[in-house]
């Protein structure tokens, strides 16, 4: 009411908020975390060690040169080291490495500089390859490295955003166009959510100098961000224009508005942001900034659809309607949740056999979920990203073929109180190419890895324990593989801390807003079905392959490591859009005086145009992240999406209602103590409906 009472100072300083966070946070820029941060377990004390020695690696480059027989690639390494060298971008450039074979020679190089920032110096070496290759048309060449890899992903991740950027919000506007039927009442929640990421990306660029981030926070800050900010203004929008479908004033339907899906606003909001909370108990950095991003982006966002939004809503008036497109919004009034048509059929077969549809809805999330049990999960390396057509991908795959091992070799770094010891001196006489740091007491090699973790395993528990057993020093093993296996277990045993937390904390709000431990109940078991479910999809397009063409993707045999955590504490979160709008629009009917099974159906008929905007719009930018060239983004948008199309569809139109029918009156139970606490339902004074009832939230 204060917004609406006081608009031009609600829509300045919504403006100028965004104006200068996104100024502010511009002029400060990102600071990324670095492979130390990332990391868990032993590979991550290894790469601290390199760090607060000042030996942090340099990017390492392998160009790979091919010829179809034994020897011939000589003329075209030669010319490609001389070439690499002229640069001036590369040193340490070693002398090329035959193949077992023979047709192939492995030449390795470092760039110069600091390896964070090598990816934005390496394209001159690039260029340089490229002649060399086509001047010798008689060899292929290859190259992989982190500097190569940096450069490609780089430009890869800005390509997609944009095209995420260009592609989700037209849809997200053709949804609304077609929910409203006039264009300013479509653009607005556009608008809100657009300014709502703009000024989040800003925060989370200053709050990065504290907590680094990883490269797509920002576009998993994008992805919640819109998808939730414009799903918010849907809601209010979508009663405002209920209630002024219904006879009343603006000043009545705004208030009833703010007292009802402007409060289940609120406390969605605030679920998403104390459920992704949970993943700062992780013990990953890279979690803790997904969270921090979530929380930002869900804050702004809910802030701006209770303040600003009430104030556009006041002064805009009956030109909210503005621009209307005949066909489209004769086709939204008739198809107001009121009418619940469609609804009302689906309805009402599933309240004439509830058991038997329950037990249908049940049968099939779980055999969605059944892939799920052989769940694999890594951390993918840039080579499974990009898919097997890839460039960079075809360069480590034969790379690794004809060297096994080179690519991802591990990194041994031990220390010792005096790396010069001669016990420590003759332990590390047993390894090649070892590179001793004395005034830092560190020495480091590389040993190939061409059997991956199970390598990795008799590195770690028998050779290296046993060549330095007695010396004083301490080996520990870092790389990709190794990186990869410390991050697995971390994750392993941080996601029982942090599902505890959310069914936690999603069970006290569902009790302290409803009142109701069976609601609190069964709004974890539903949600558990669509995350599960959601898994299973997962694992069936994109560690087995199964469909994954349809989608322009590929089975890699593993789901990228962060995912299941992040899939499910995303879930939690955003499935209370729905479960919140929808139950408290069926407690508000039992309120009125209606029975269970009537305020069961009179909720969801009033609550299905909304309900089917918002998933529509959820469904259609978690989609567009799902056509998208990384593999983890792939992952991550075809799992939400899917899940928010379940949780939408199946489990709120059938499987709730026929649950809450089953339990009937034990749907209400109300804990002692908890009677007195306000529930989400409004009370109307009696009334006209045209004149300006009294709205007490």
């Amino acid at each position: 009411m204060w917004s609406t009472h006081h608009r031009k100072t609600a829509i300045l300083g919504w403006l100028l908020f965004v104006v200068l966070a996104t100024g502010i946070g511009g002029a400060t820029g990102m600071v990324e975390m670095t492979d130390a941060e990332n990391g868990a377990g032993e590979s991550a004390r290894a790469e601290q060690i390199l760090l607060d020695a000042g030996l942090d690696k340099p990017a390492g480059e392998l160009v790979m040169v091919s010829a179809p027989a034994a020897g011939e690639w000589k003329p075209a390494a030669e010319a490609l080291a001389t070439a690499v060298r002229e640069t001036g971008e590369t040193r340490n450039i070693a002398p090329p490495v035959p193949s077992g074979n023979g047709e192939d020679a492995l030449i390795a190089f470092e760039m110069k500089g600091d390896a964070a920032t090598s990816s934005e110096r390496i394209q001159p070496v690039l260029d340089a390859v490229a002649a060399v290759g086509a001047d010798h048309p008689d060899v292929e060449i290859h190259q992989f490295g982190e500097a190569s890899a940096g450069k490609w992903l780089g430009d890869l991740l800005a390509e997609d955003f944009r095209k995420a950027e260009f592609t989700a919000v037209p849809l997200a506007l053709g949804i609304l166009l077609v929910a409203f039927g006039a264009i300013v009442a479509a653009l607005l929640p556009v608008g809100l959510a657009l300014t709502a990421c703009m000024a989040a990306f800003g925060l989370l660029s200053i709050a990065s100098h504290q907590l680094h981030l990883f490269q797509t926070t920002y576009s998993v800050m994008f992805l919640m961000g819109f998808a939730v900010g414009v799903d918010y203004c849907l809601f209010y929008l979508r009663r405002e224009r209920d209630e002024r479908a219904a006879g009343r004033d603006a000043e009545t339907a705004l208030r009833i508005a703010a007292a009802t899906s402007g409060r289940a606003v609120l406390v969605s909001g605030l679920t998403v942001m104390v459920a992704m909370g949970g993943m700062f108990l992780s013990g990953l950095l890279l979690f803790k900034g997904f969270a921090l991003a979530t929380i930002i982006v869900v804050f702004i966002a809910m802030l701006g659809s209770v303040t600003v939004l009430p104030a556009l809503l006041s002064w805009l008036g009956d030109r909210i309607d503005a621009g209307r497109i005949p066909l489209l919004n004769r086709r939204a009034e008739h198809g107001s949740p009121e009418s619940g048509r469609i609804t009302g059929r689906v309805l009402g077969p599933v309240l004439a056999r509830p058991r038997t549809f329950a037990a249908a809805a049940v049968v099939l999330l779980l055999a969605l979920a059944a892939p799920a049990l052989g769940m694999k999960t890594e951390s993918l390396g840039l080579e499974k990203q990009f898919g097997s057509d890839a460039q960079l991908s075809i360069a480590h795959s034969r790379i690794t073929e004809s060297f096994p091992g080179g690519p991802a070799p591990a990194l041994v770094v031990v220390t010792a109180p005096d790396i010069t010891a001669p016990e420590v001196g003759e332990a590390l006489g047993g390894f090649e190419n070892v590179t001793v740091h004395r005034d830092e007491n560190v020495a480091e090699f590389e040993l190939p890895l061409p059997g991956g973790a199970a390598d990795l395993a008799d590195l770690r528990d028998k050779r290296l324990p046993a060549a330095f057993d007695g010396t004083g020093a301490k080996a520990h093993v870092t790389g990709e593989t190794a990186g990869s296996v410390d991050f697995n277990d971390q994750l392993r045993r941080g996601i029982v801390p942090v599902f505890v937390f959310i069914t936690a904390v999603t069970f006290l709000l569902m009790l302290f807003c409803f009142r109701s431990y069976v609601i609190a109940v069964t709004s974890i078991v539903l949600n558990l079905l669509s995350v599960a479910a959601s898994y299973g999809v997962m694992t069936a397009v994109f560690q087995h392959g199964w469909g994954a063409s349809l989608i322009g993707s590929e089975g890699i045999g593993a789901i990228e490591a962060w995912m299941p955590l992040f899939v499910l504490v995303v879930l939690f979160g955003l499935s209370m859009d729905y479960h919140v709008f929808v139950v408290s629009r069926i407690r508000e009917a039992r309120g009125s005086g209606l029975d269970n099974r009537s305020a069961i159906e009179t909720g969801l008929r009033r609550t299905a145009g909304a309900v089917t905007g918002a998933a529509a719009i959820m469904v259609a930018v978690f989609a567009v992240f799902g056509t998208l060239s990384m593999q983890d983004m792939q992952q991550m948008g075809v799992g939400l999406a899917v899940a928010v199309l379940l949780d939408a569809t199946l489990v709120r139109m059938v499987l709730l209602p026929s649950v809450m029918l089953l339990l009937g009156e034990r749907n209400w139970r109300t804990p002692r103590g908890l009677s007195r606490l306000p529930g989400l339902e409004r009370e109307e004074a009696a009334g006209p409906v045209t004149g300006r009832d009294t709205v007490r939230a």
